[in-house]
């Protein structure tokens, strides 16, 4: 049994990437990776990206934005690690900025805090002062933070 793939009319196709874009911030990259799943010429891709972009469906600051205060407040990323995410979702590195001023410095360095207190905790059966301070170190840059910043504080 052979599988056919549904075919779409652009207007349905324009209907379907609308809603995609409206139930979160999308970039241009992902709506280009989406389109795929459509088989769609390259004209009508076009013409969709443009209606998404005029309606305001697509709109690349607002997506930097809300991606860097997301990825920080909720999972606890760092500027490093949110600006390789957006790097790979082709967003230019002005927008990258504008989305990285939305995270407060207070409140980054807090967060740095709470997770180096964190990590530092769940490892009190770790003897070794310098094998504790390597696995924090790593941790932290794991998760996207400055080198200097947590030189500073494992210090």
């Amino acid at each position: 049994m052979v599988s056919e793939k549904k075919s779409y009319t652009v207007n349905e196709i324009r209907d379907k990437m609308a809603k995609y874009c409206a139930y979160q911030d999308r970039c241009q990259w992902e709506v280009e990776q989406k389109f795929y799943d459509f088989n769609l010429i390259p004209e009508a891709r076009d013409e969709i990206m443009i209606y998404l972009i005029q309606q305001n469906f697509l709109n690349e600051e607002r997506f930097a934005k809300s991606f860097a205060r997301g990825k920080f407040y909720q999972k606890n990323w760092g500027r490093i690690k949110i600006r390789i995410e957006l790097k790979k979702r082709k967003i230019p590195e002005k927008l990258i900025q504008v989305g990285l001023n939305e995270i407060d410095e207070k409140d980054y360095l807090t967060t740095l805090n709470q997770l180096f207190e964190k990590k530092k905790a769940s490892l009190k059966s770790e003897r070794e002062s310098f094998k504790k301070k390597a696995k924090i170190r790593n941790y932290l840059l794991q998760k996207g933070f400055e080198s200097e910043f947590i030189t500073d504080l494992i210090r």
